[in-house]
């Protein structure tokens, strides 16, 4: 094995802690919102209920979790109404500080810890920071493991804010935890070994929230793990990272992972930053605890009560405690933690703390459960509150708190952190694969630390809420689930095509689903094929299905040689010399189509590039499909030969080709469009992009 992998250090995809609540009133029901039928009228929750009753039956799908280990406590693991572990279980409950082998039951069926390679590079694991087991002393691997799994809790709430019912996305699943990420970090030697021994301890879905960079498929573990999850019939669901939204920030890119962008749920936290100038900005917070005094603050701005450059950002030390004292605190966000700036006013003797968004972030909001009262807003808001503290002689200001509101629109939206193509390695893979909700979101908490993470929060709370795409991976994680115990026949590949082609792009109205970084309608660069519509997804009529031989010839097409192929492989893969190996022919659910930069500036020349796609009939036996194609640009023309596909029995599969007729390169250098095919009841979907 590839010695270069192991020292790679992966990263937590998550910016606190954000899960999926299944209350009565929303979530997660509300992705396929767009789809319900006139039967249900506007009851989404009992639409997505009848729909899925039947895969929520079925409690043999095992779904393994890479990350921070788990809490076992945790009301989300009650394992009641639960049969008997399936018979195909070959995992274990291992045993370690803290966690015994009755810390599993019938819901969390195994734990296992991987330290091996973390402590051969920085020592042995120091048991008074952290378990040296599967407990969890973080957070984030209760926090995604109960929202793809975890069963269903009433009453759930973090401090009073989005209570209701709370589940994970396949509530009858079982729940298979590695712990492989520790206080330093999480070392893709121990990554590597925790997805072999979940092979072989016969779970279905693999859900890893988290990531590190980007690195040919050869030399990336979390791929070559992938690879060997695939061969045996394992859909790999990964975040997709946040780094946006920078282009190009993509993480966990291979074609045989499931890469997962973050967008939002129709749920804020509203708290209300008041100013003396009679002028009312919104913001959100999860603060819960003494209230403000009611009367005006002063106000001040970190910047001008600190002696140093950095002080306008909070960091530890940097405040002056005479000048902050009782007067709430305008903070630039950047570098620490949110919650951590917080903290560091509240230290230093100040009431309250508005917290407000640079460039970087712009007008994304992500609510936290803050020590003190405080609200983060927007950048065009901080930009005014921010002018009116410095110039004001005697600014003031208080925050009022409004609790959760429901029914905010537009959504979904695209979170501005949530990574963005194009695919850094491979361009001819359209990347990310699929939003899922990754903003605020309520899941199951560890008890060893509060709702912060930090040392100086002494509060406990059984769920948590936080953001990010490690929150979104196990929301496609627990569907995969779903959609295994409906079809166990389906390969990761079907499951894979199954949620891209019934995902949707627009609203009701039509538009585009929103980028929360632009204001602007998303592209397939931001979104993927789209947000997953669950019940949609039981029943896309065709599916874009790939082979393990088929992805080794993708490998070929990529030019590389015969060890490197093996290190993917692990066997023994040679390309074919006479034969053409395409990377636009992986039968891939979705199009990116590289226009080479030498016919980019040709007035009046043309680039004619092909791909070639296979669809399997998955719907009734006999059905007749007809293709539509749309392009946002007249540079670049789309058809499909031939353009009706006629199925006579199910598995039927049938070819079809797609010409891109590519023109001079438009200003933006990139055009999306879109090709479906239909039955009149079906919609296969996939996104088009073409760069230049």
């Amino acid at each position: 094995m590839d010695i270069n992998i192991i020292t790679f250090l992966f990263l937590l995809m998550g910016f606190c802690c954000l899960s999926f609540a299944a209350d009565k009133n929303t979530y997660i029901v509300h992705m396929a919102r767009h789809h319900i039928p006139a039967t249900f009228g506007d009851d989404h929750i009992d639409w997505f209920q009848s729909s899925l009753k039947s895969a929520n039956g079925q409690g043999d799908v095992i779904i393994g979790i890479l990350d921070t280990g788990v809490w076992p406590e945790s009301k989300s693991f009650d394992d009641t109404g639960m049969g008997p572990v399936p018979s195909a279980w070959n995992g274990a409950c291992e045993t370690g500080t803290n966690f015994t082998a009755s810390s599993c039951n019938r819901k969390l069926i195994g734990a296992r810890f991987f330290a091996n390679g973390y402590e051969a590079t920085l020592g042995p694991i120091d048991q008074s920071k952290e378990n040296r087991s599967p407990r969890d002393d973080d957070g984030h691997g209760t926090h995604t493991s109960t929202t793809t799994g975890g069963s269903v809790v009433s009453g759930a709430n973090l401090l009073g804010y989005a209570t209701g019912s709370a589940r994970g996305m396949a509530p009858r699943a079982r729940v298979a935890v590695y712990k492989v990420c520790w206080v330093g970090g999480c070392f893709s030697s121990d990554i590597l070994a925790a997805m072999e021994k979940a092979i072989t301890d016969n779970v279905n879905v693999l859900s890893l929230s988290l990531g590190g960079g980007t690195a040919d498929y050869y030399r990336d573990s979390v791929a070559i793990g992938a690879f060997a999850a695939m061969e045996k019939g394992i859909l790999v669901s990964c975040s997709a990272g946040n780094a946006g939204p920078t282009s190009y920030s993509l993480s966990n890119l291979s074609p045989w992972i499931t890469t997962v962008g973050a967008g939002t749920l129709d749920r804020d936290f509203p708290a209300y930053v008041s100013l003396g100038n009679g002028k009312n900005y919104s913001g959100v917070s999860l603060y819960r605890g003494p209230s403000l005094p009611n009367k005006m603050l002063p106000f001040v701005y970190a910047g001008n009560a600190s002696n140093s450059t950095s002080g306008a950002l909070c960091m530890p030390g940097t405040l002056i405690p005479e000048m902050v004292k009782g007067k709430i605190v305008l903070c630039d966000r950047g570098v620490n933690a949110r919650v951590q700036k917080g903290s560091v006013v509240k230290e230093a003797g100040g009431a309250g703390m508005v917290l407000t968004n640079t460039a970087a972030n712009g007008e994304e909001l992500v609510a936290d459960a803050h020590l003190l009262p405080a609200s983060t807003v927007g950048q065009k808001s901080g930009d005014e509150i921010r002018k009116y503290v410095i110039s004001d002689s005697n600014p003031t200001a208080t925050i009022l708190f409004e609790g959760t509101k429901l029914g905010i629109q537009p959504s979904p939206v695209v979170a501005s952190f949530s990574s963005r193509g194009p695919n850094t390695i491979t361009p001819e893979i359209l990347k990310p694969d699929m939003l899922a909700p990754g903003v605020n979101i309520l899941a199951g908490w560890t008890g060893a630390v509060g709702p912060t993470g930090l040392a100086d929060d002494s509060r406990r709370v059984e769920f948590n809420i936080i953001s990010g795409t490690s929150m979104s991976c196990p929301h496609v994680s627990g569907l995969a689930a779903l959609l295994k115990a409906a079809h166990p026949d389906w390969s990761p590949a079907a499951i894979k095509s199954a949620l891209m082609t019934t995902a949707y792009t627009a609203y009701k109205n039509g538009k585009i689903i929103q980028d929360l970084a632009t204001g602007k309608p998303s592209t397939p660069f931001d979104h993927g094929a789209g947000h997953v519509d669950p019940v949609s997804a039981l029943n896309p009529g065709l599916v874009y299905d790939i082979t393990a031989d088929d992805y080794s010839d993708f490998l070929c097409a990529l030019n590389y040689t015969a060890a490197q192929i093996q290190l993917v492989t692990k066997r023994n893969t040679t390309c074919d010399s006479s034969k053409t190996y395409r990377v636009g022919d992986l039968n891939y659910p979705s199009f990116a189509v590289v226009v080479p930069s030498d016919s980019s500036h040709k007035s009046g020349s043309t680039t004619v590039v092909k791909h070639t796609r296979t669809l399997t009939n998955v719907g009734p036996a006999s059905s007749t499909y007809k293709v539509s194609t749309s392009s946002d640009s007249n540079s670049v023309q789309i058809s499909v030969v031939p353009e009706t596909l006629t199925f006579s029995q199910v598995n039927e599969k049938k070819s079809f080709t797609v010409t891109f007729t590519a023109g001079q390169m438009p200003v933006s250098s990139n055009v999306f469009g879109r090709i479906e095919w239909s039955d009149g009841k079906h919609i296969v979907g996939s996104p088009v992009a073409v760069s230049w």
